[in-house]
């Protein structure tokens, strides 16, 4: 992980440094940037990235669970004391200790279908990463096209004013002689500011087209941008697949597609998930318990002594103390170590709860599961819909366009002979300069 974000920072280091240098941006390198530093196609890996965590989580939950703990506390005045399971009326000290383990066996296939369900929608938010990241390509590719467009209307603009700057010229030499009236020198003048208003109005659209480049990529905007032409030619021709080829292929490869038919199976196994609440659930348990009390001790044997019984016996009249023996002993407190080990129990066996009646609440999940699935789908055929419908305006426009393109072919072919024949005419007085400039702007 480490070495990925370095490698990223390198790639947005190097990238913004040839941008500064003046060095020309592939469309490549606008892509790849665009990827690597684009904050939505970042949040949309990490949706990716905790979907997989989750479906990883779902298949760790078919392993036991071993759970320890350990408390110590305090108590005063009357209590129970945990040694001897007796009430003593004592400052106690006392311990436990639990160590516990789980193992599943049975829960209504809800682990199964857990699993399915985070494996389903795993694949799913990997689909949409993909769906954001063609998404993202797309702009940086109309992006970067229309930095094209905006260079080609901007040298445009220049040729024009040009044409204009260089009539100007020739027209102030012929009028200083006589030879044409000095409005038309003055229309001239007006069509060339006119002109230069049209540079600064490409020179912006320009500038705007590489500012919205730039911020796809997320770096820096530098005047100084300059974009790599090779590669675009002018040769236009006709996409020739049909609309209905067009939506079989997209139907296969777009990751939008994929990704709503994923998100309905990864639904449909949610449905399941639900409904396993209404199944009984059977695990395997063992415990191991053992405890601690400061009251705890133990009675040692010192030595024996001859005490009066308090009882005695007659002989002859005579009164005889009874003599008996007693024990002596000292107490001594058990050490921690010693009670947690002389207290140690275990219990195993096997755990089944049977669902009686949940106020509904498993029933209600089910239902609002089964409507989510039904959103899912709509959602997909919502997608499927407005895609056929985006391909078919789309394969409208293109060959809508693309006549319009082969006539404006010719148009310009003829007004380019009429304004070759306008500047003759204009140059020799036979037309005046609002005549001349119709054919120019033709």
């Amino acid at each position: 992980m480490k070495s990925r974000i370095i490698a990223m920072w390198m790639i947005l280091f190097f990238t913004s440094a040839a941008v500064a240098q003046n060095v020309n941006l592939t469309l490549q390198q606008s892509i790849e940037t665009a990827l690597a530093n684009n904050i939505l196609a970042k949040q949309s890996e990490l949706l990716m990235q905790t979907a997989e965590v989750n479906y990883r989580q779902a298949k760790n939950n078919r392993l036991p669970t071993l759970e320890s703990q350990f408390n110590y506390g305090f108590n005063n005045g009357r209590s129970i004391d945990p040694f001897t399971n007796g009430y003593i009326n004592q400052q106690l000290s006392s311990s436990n200790v639990n160590t516990q383990l789980v193992a599943p066996v049975f829960n209504g296939f809800q682990l199964k279908n857990s699993i399915k369900q985070n494996e389903l929608a795993f694949a799913t938010a990997t689909m949409q990463w993909q769906q954001r990241k063609d998404e993202l390509t797309l702009q940086v590719i109309l992006a970067y096209l229309q930095i094209l467009s905006n260079e080609d209307a901007l040298t445009l603009a220049h040729q024009q004013a040009d044409i204009s700057r260089q009539q100007v010229e020739r027209l102030e030499i012929i009028t200083k002689e006589g030879a044409t009236p000095p409005s038309n020198v003055s229309d001239l003048k007006g069509q060339y500011a006119g002109d230069q208003l049209a540079i600064i109005a490409a020179e912006n659209s320009l500038a705007l087209s590489e500012l919205a480049l730039t911020q796809l990529m997320n770096i820096p905007y530098n005047d100084s941008i300059k974009i790599d032409r090779s590669g675009f030619d002018s040769t236009i021709k006709m996409y020739d697949a049909l609309p209905d080829q067009v939506y079989a292929t997209a139907l296969e490869k777009l990751a939008s597609v994929k990704a709503s038919e994923l998100q309905i199976k990864s639904s449909a196994a949610a449905v399941k998930v639900a409904a396993s609440r209404y199944y009984p659930t059977v695990s395997l348990y063992g415990v191991m318990n053992t405890n601690y009390s400061s009251a705890a001790s133990i009675n040692s044997l010192t030595g024996t002594a001859y005490v009066p019984s308090g009882d005695y016996v007659t002989v002859n009249g005579t009164k005889f103390p009874v003599i008996t023996t007693q024990n002596k002993f000292n107490s001594n407190k058990i050490s921690y170590p010693s009670q947690l080990n002389n207290n140690l129990s275990t219990a195993f066996g096997v755990s089944m709860t049977i669902p009686m009646f949940n106020a509904f609440r498993a029933r209600s999940a089910v239902k609002l599961a089964k409507n989510v699935e039904k959103n899912d789908r709509l959602l997909a055929e919502n997608i499927r819909v407005q895609l056929r419908q985006s391909i078919e305006q789309a394969y409208i426009n293109i060959t809508s366009t693309y006549k319009r393109y082969n006539t404006l072919l010719s148009q310009a072919d003829a007004y380019g002979e009429s304004f070759r024949i306008a500047s003759i005419r204009f140059e020799n007085g036979v037309i005046n300069a609002s005549e001349y400039l119709i054919a120019k702007n033709n």
